[in-house]
């Protein structure tokens, strides 16, 4: 079976996805605000490394887990609704790149599955 990675474009899909998605997401007044002081070239390539992972390809993912990744940005009033944008962004980013709904669905279905640890529940 083909992985959603795969499916998705492999490698050059991945960065331009987060490219994207980093785009919209420092231009959304919301969220904006969580990534001060953050090397965006540095969060760019842990969260290409994290998307491939989580949608089958090949895993370099050597971050922290997802709870004690996001810990500081609970503290800071990291909430479900911030979470409602980031898969927001994160659909509308598939979406704008031609992936079909059912894909994004499937990535979608994907972080949602990380919400309580992202939101240190």
């Amino acid at each position: 079976m083909t992985s959603i990675y795969e499916q998705l474009g492999g490698a050059p899909a991945m960065e331009k996805a987060v490219e994207i998605f980093y785009r919209k997401m420092l231009q959304d007044d919301r969220v904006a605000g969580f990534f001060e002081d953050v090397d965006m070239d540095r969060q760019a390539a842990k969260q290409t490394a994290f998307l491939t992972m989580v949608t089958g390809g090949p895993n370099s993912y050597t971050g922290r887990d997802m709870r004690a990744a996001h810990a500081h940005l609970v503290a800071r009033g990291l909430t479900d609704l911030h979470f409602d944008v980031v898969i927001g962004h994160l659909g509308d980013t598939l979406a704008e790149l031609g992936v079909p709904a059912e894909l994004i669905k499937q990535v979608a279905d994907v972080a949602e599955s990380v919400r309580g640890d992202v939101l240190g529940r």
